[in-house]
Order: structure tokens, then sequence, then C-alpha cells
């Protein structure tokens, strides 16, 4: 068989894979030239990398709601309602006059904690109640909506003046002084980028010799090698271009670490091993030992948790709490997961798709932005992106691809 015969094979064998990818890479392309490098440049790529933080890490835990056959709408709402909580705990006139504000430290980890028990409540609706999760959590929408007009009705908007809490959402990893190397370059972001591509090649190779060690099938030893070099070159181009602006950013940091903790849990642990085994069948899970409201609460108390960190990331960008925080969070974490490769069936999913999700969807809203096209026409695109891709899973699925 030849090299290009092998390539197509392994392509319609893992079309559902590569697929969400091949579609970012086309995306990307078509704007970089109809915006003449704009869309490429180093400042607009830092601006997009921040811009899908918060939706990517909703995206996250929507995936693994979804892979259970669930869905929760609460998210969005709720992500503008802890966000505000955060921002009135630190910055609040009549709490502040009263003494009473509270340090960053403290804010972060209760307003995750809040968002925890957000989610054990719709949990318990859904897993003890036996209510359909689009109804609990639509319940959860409308209360957490009103809310936030709640606590934000005697000032409208909350301006965040907490520099610390502010830099999570704004700010940059420090860098290296200047030595006279690659002058106006991000340093520290090289470097992490280079540990990225060595580690990235370490882990895939040892994942190669622990199937051989298995008699697993793997990829022939010329598209392993392409493979290899096709990620590196992609990691050291998106960090070159990071580098080139400010670098890194905090956003950045807490969308990877949170991926990788949630890709290793699906891809490497027991928890994520059951998680799939639910969302395939959710009876024979029952039966064969799995608990299967356990794993609900566990799903949706993460939902809640990733929720209340998607607030934390937007109200530090905005540098403020807003009435109308989260408004349509929930349906941008949904198609991002749909276009991300997770199935409407249940079952499966990867947390790596739906950080691409994430990107497709907000690379198109930046894309057009910068070529000038109406917000009519945007949400037009946009739906008729999630349509394919929910066209795209019911096609694979029944080609049993």
């Amino acid at each position: 068989m030849s090299f290009f015969q092998t390539a197509r094979k392994l392509l319609q064998q893992n079309i559902r894979e590569y697929g969400m990818y091949i579609a970012l890479f086309v995306i990307m392309v078509y704007f970089t030239v109809m915006t003449e490098g704009t869309f490429i440049s180093s400042r607009n790529i830092v601006n997009l990398v921040n811009q899908t933080g918060y939706i990517a890490v909703l995206a996250i835990g929507m995936t693994l709601v979804i892979v259970i056959r669930h869905i929760d709408l609460s998210v969005g709402f709720l992500a503008g309602f802890l966000g505000a909580l955060a921002a009135i705990a630190m910055a609040d006139p009549k709490v502040v006059a009263a003494g009473m504000s509270l340090p960053v430290y403290i804010v972060i980890p209760m307003t995750l904690g809040l968002g925890i028990i957000a989610g054990l409540i719709t949990a318990f609706l859904v897993a003890q109640m036996k209510i359909p999760s689009f109804v609990a959590s639509l319940t959860g929408w409308l209360i957490y909506r009103g809310a936030i007009l709640v606590v934000t009705e005697s000032t409208g908007t909350i301006i965040i003046t907490n520099d610390a809490f502010n830099a999570i959402g704004n700010g940059f990893i420090p860098d290296i002084p200047e030595i006279g190397i690659l002058p106006g370059v991000h340093k520290i972001t090289l470097l992490l980028g280079l540990f990225a591509i060595v580690a990235m090649i370490v882990s895939e190779i040892n994942e190669r010799k622990k199937k051989q060690s298995y008699n697993f099938e793997t990829l022939p030893v010329e598209m392993f090698m392409i493979k290899l070099v096709f990620i590196a070159t992609i990691i050291g181009a998106i960090t070159w271009i990071l580098a080139g602006y400010q670098g890194l950013s905090w956003t950045a940091v807490v969308v990877l670490v949170v991926t990788l903790v949630y890709h290793f849990i699906m891809s490497q642990t027991v928890l994520g091993r059951h998680i799939y085994a639910i969302g395939g069948n959710p009876d024979a899970a029952e039966l064969s030992g799995i608990s299967v409201k356990r794993l609900i609460y566990v799903v949706f108390g993460s939902m809640g948790m990733l929720s209340a960190l998607s607030g934390i990331l937007f109200a530090s960008r905005l540098q403020s709490a807003t009435t109308t925080a989260g408004n349509l969070f929930e349906l941008d974490a949904i198609a991002a997961a749909y276009v991300g490769g997770v199935s409407a069936a249940g079952g499966v999913g990867k947390v790596l798709g739906s950080i691409i999700g994430a990107l497709v969807m907000t690379s198109l809203t930046s894309g057009m932005n910068l070529m000038g096209i109406g917000i009519s026409y945007q949400y037009m695109v946009r739906g008729a992106v999630l349509a394919a891709a929910v066209i795209f899973d019911v096609a694979t699925r029944n080609t049993g691809k």
C-alpha cells in the first residue's frame, strides 16, 4: 500500500478525531488570507486565546455532561452570578465601606466552592428526583438569571479594582530580563513551547511502545514521524506567535492546566472509563457495578466548579461584573463541545476536541469581526457550523466510523 493510500485509510478511520483539526486549520487559513495576515498576527492570536478561555473551560465541563447523556443549561448564568458574587466580595462599595471585603486568595476558592454546591444541587434533582437534566438545569438558568439582577440591581456594574484578580484575565506570565538574544520576544513562552514539544514527543513514543507491547495496531513508522513533525510544527508556530506579543497569558495557563487535568482524568483513570461507560449504556454500567448516581454528582459538581472558574475568568477579563454576564455562555459551550466531536448520543467525546471546538467558534467570530461582517450574519454562520457538526456526528456514527 502506497503512502497516500495509507494516509487516506487512516483519515477515513479517524475522521471524527481529525475532522475538527482540519476544520480549524481551514478556518484559520481562510481568515488569514481574507484579512491579509491580520488574523494570524501576534496581538490577535493572544486576544483570541483570551476570548476563548472562559468558553473553553465551560466546554470541558459540558463535554463530561454530554458524554453521560445529560445537558446543563444553567452554566451560563451560574458563571455570571458567581462572577458577580466574587466582584461583590472584593469591590462592592458597601462591602468595602463596611471593611468586609475579602482578599483574592479567599474569594477564588470560595467562588469555586459555591460552584460545586450549585452543581450538586442540579445533580440531586437529576439523580435523586429523576427530573430530566434539561428541566432541572433550565430551573437553574431562570434562578441564576434572576439572582444576577438581584445582586447587581443597586449598582448595575461592579468595577473590580483588585490588580491580582484582574491579572487572571488580562495579565501575562513574567519573562526573563533582556539579555540581547531575540529582543522583543517572550523567552519564557518559547522555553515552555520547547518543553511542550519535547513532552509531546516523549509521550507519543511511550504510548506507541505501550501499544506495541500489547500487540495493538499502531501507525506505520513514516506516518508516525510525520504526525510528530506536524504537531511539533503547530505547537512551535503558536508558541512563536504568542511570544511575539506579550507571551503566554494567565488565562491560557489556566485553560492549559484545566485541559491537562481533565484529559488525564478522562483518558488515564478509572473514573474516566466509568464516565464513558455510563454514556455508552447506563443500564449496562449499573449492572456492572458502576454507581451511576454517584458519577452524576461528580460530573455535575465538576460542571458547577468550572462554571465558577469561567465566571472568574470573564469578570477578570472585563474587570467588572455586569447584569448581562453569562448570557448565551451555555449555548457557546454546548456548540464548542459538539463541534469538537462530542456525540449527541453520549459516550463519545474528548476534552481536547472540545478545546478545538471552542477555538473554532471563537475563530469564526474573530475572523468575521475583522472582515466587518455584521452580527446577524455571524449568528447564521455559527449556526450553520453547529448544524454541520451534528450532521457529521450522525453520519459517521451511522456508518460506524
